[in-house]
């Protein structure tokens, strides 16, 4: 596989400020423009930034160096070891994610998160397996000169038999490379969908145009979980998107699953994500926005065994904080309006700025605040192949809250 990224990175001595420097000693993986004390003056995107401690020169991190982000250096080897950052350094990184995986791997499960971006040492860049297509995002150009070698071992790693390469907008827009988005770079596809099997039961993802990688890996054991419990039940997946919730609940014996989400075109997807497995429940779908079809079912007074309330990220920036919290406050209280007696409320969040035990506080506030009396049944993190190596990259939580009248 040969891709056309002229750039030659070369090795720039950098040295930080005493409180950048001890985040960087104890494994963050993220230096700011502003904690640069002193570095080379012809830096470029991509460049091999050495970070030598402030008294000893001693090498206390190496990263790469992004010209255009405000994360100046994003560290890629944390210790003060000596490596040379080559083809087998990185080989040896993506062979320790995939040890990590290896509990997954021995499921009924042939998607899964190789590369889990920062926390998997590879800051800005992510890897999705599905069955033997591996899909490729990358968020920055500080990969450029160092993608054939890692593109091979990824591929070599996973033993997928087509690579798909996603690029971030911005470098989509930049003109530094010619990788295009949704481009198969290594075997062929016949299909830009992919099928493939979570816990024994069967999805597909649009490996060419969908969201993201073309599917959310990251809430599996969740779904899974939910699937479990929903035999037998009437299920709500509310922010529904390609179904995931819902059709581990119809392949789990669920009587009837509503999926609701604004966006037709994910409808469509959550319903054939559903025949692709033997189900006898009915599915039905709700096309429009959760805060105004939650409350209209309200008011038609239906209400379900399991409630799943899983929204996009509401808190994309410092500032939108407190509107997130309002938001989840809000449909805490829509789904225990609509969850039926003794039934279950399944609420998460994946706003890594509103932090888990926030999330937690808030909703057994709201739910405290009602007359019936509920259970906090469990309270879950990111699934085995989204390892978090540090603060920032825990975003998902999610509670489970069963209701005892």
């Amino acid at each position: 596989m040969s891709l056309d990224t002229n750039y030659i990175p070369k090795r720039l001595a950098v040295k930080l400020n005493a409180k950048a420097e001890q985040f960087v000693v104890k494994g963050h993986p993220w230096v700011f423009s502003n904690s640069i004390v002193k570095i080379n003056d012809d830096a470029h995107t991509g460049d091999l930034a050495i970070i030598f401690s402030k008294n000893k020169n001693k090498v206390v991190g190496l990263g790469l160096y992004d010209a255009d982000s405000p994360i100046r250096i994003k560290i890629i080897h944390n210790a003060d070891t000596k490596v040379e950052v080559n083809a087998a350094f990185f080989h040896h990184k993506i062979e320790l994610a995939l040890e990590k995986r290896s509990e997954l791997l021995l499921t009924n499960t042939n998607s899964y998160r190789l590369l889990f971006g920062e926390n998997d040492g590879f800051p800005g860049l992510i890897a999705d397996v599905y069955d033997s297509v591996l899909v490729v995002k990358v968020y920055s150009e500080i990969w450029l000169a160092y993608l054939e070698p890692i593109l091979e071992s990824l591929q070599k790693t996973s033993k997928a038999e087509t690579i798909v390469m996603r690029l971030s907008r911005s470098l989509q827009n930049s003109k530094n490379h010619s990788l295009k988005d949704g481009e198969v770079i290594f075997g062929t596809l016949d299909n830009e969908v992919v099928e493939f099997v979570e816990h024994g039961v069967n999805f597909s993802a649009n490996v060419i145009k969908g969201h993201k990688t073309g599917y959310f890996l990251d809430h599996r054991d969740n779904r899974r979980r939910v699937g479990e419990l929903s035999k037998g039940k009437s299920v709500l997946d509310v922010f529904s998107y390609a179904g995931g919730f819902s059709v581990h609940a119809l392949a789990k014996g669920a009587t009837d699953v509503t999926s609701l989400d604004i966006s037709k075109q994910a409808l469509d997807i959550a319903r054939e994500n559903g025949k692709l497995n033997a189900y006898t429940g009915q599915h039905k779908t709700i096309s429009g926005d959760a805060f105004a079809e939650m409350k209209a079912l309200i008011a038609k007074g239906k209400t379900y065994d399991v409630v799943v309330i899983d929204p996009p990220s509401f808190a994309k920036q410092q500032s939108e904080i407190d509107l997130a919290k309002k938001k989840y406050a809000q449909l805490a209280e829509l789904g225990e309006k609509l969850t039926a007696k003794n039934g279950l409320l399944v609420l998460a969040s994946c706003s890594s700025r509103v932090l888990a035990q926030a999330f937690f506080d808030l909703n057994s506030q709201v739910l405290n605040s009602k007359s019936r009396l509920f259970e906090t049944e469990l309270k879950t993190k990111h699934d085995i192949d989204h390892p978090i190596a540090f603060p920032e990259g825990a975003y998902l939580k999610c509670g489970y809250y069963r209701f005892l009248e």
